[in-house]
């Protein structure tokens, strides 16, 4: 399942319900398994992520997004402290395409598998606002999280993303149930009246509130 995590107006979150979503896991709130509703953003208001950052081709986020990208990837890439590489390894997923995600081990649990990967319609990676980092060059270690976490740029994120308005969304302990996610960051805007940060602190006020980042924006 680690590894899956890896590879607007709202749409309506039980479209994906079934097969692998039991009806019984859909809260009246909108909550499903935990994760909060999302929905996914038009297609429309996204541009590329800037050159050079994803892995794959079609990494797309908000424009406000990709501008903060390009500040924070430029301020790694001068710091002496960085001591690696900041890549991307996801960025915007369509519905189609987190339920592809959610639903690869249907035959497991669905709570088991709400733990790890959000069940579509209820990926901050759906907004627009989110992208999972990887560094490199890669340690390839089996623990992911722990790896990741004793790396350089990982430490780097953690002192300087919140000056760029990234927040991790999934840190040690989430009172949210969801795993530690080392590598997922959801833009905020590093103040409240950045260009495009209402937009963004209105989607993710429900989770700014009951599930806090950790580094989070102040």
């Amino acid at each position: 399942m680690r590894r899956l995590i890896l590879l607007a107006a709202l749409a309506p979150a039980t479209a994906f319900a079934q097969p692998c979503i039991p009806s019984a896991a859909i809260a009246a709130d909108g909550r499903v398994l935990g994760h909060l509703p999302y929905g996914e953003t038009a297609s429309d208001t996204l541009v590329p992520a800037p050159d050079g950052f994803a892995l794959r081709t079609g990494c797309r986020v908000r424009p406000e997004v990709a501008a903060a990208l390009r500040a924070l990837l430029n301020a790694a890439a001068f710091d002496p402290t960085t001591g690696g590489e900041l890549r991307g390894a996801s960025c915007h997923r369509t519905l189609t395409w987190q339920a592809g995600v959610f639903c690869a081990e249907a035959h497991r649990d669905p709570a088991f598998r709400a733990i790890s990967v959000a069940p579509p319609g209820h990926s901050e990676h759906a907004t627009g606002y989110a992208v999972d980092f990887a560094i490199r060059p890669s340690p390839n270690c089996p623990d992911v999280e722990a790896c990741m976490s004793a790396l350089p740029p990982y430490r780097w994120l953690v002192r300087n993303a919140a000056r760029f308005g990234f927040e991790q969304s999934f840190p040690v302990g989430s009172k949210q149930g969801v795993k530690w996610e080392p590598w997922h960051w959801r833009w905020v805007g590093a103040t409240a009246t950045a260009p495009g940060a209402a937009a963004a602190r209105w989607r993710f006020a429900r989770a700014r509130r009951d599930y806090p980042a950790n580094p989070a924006v102040r």
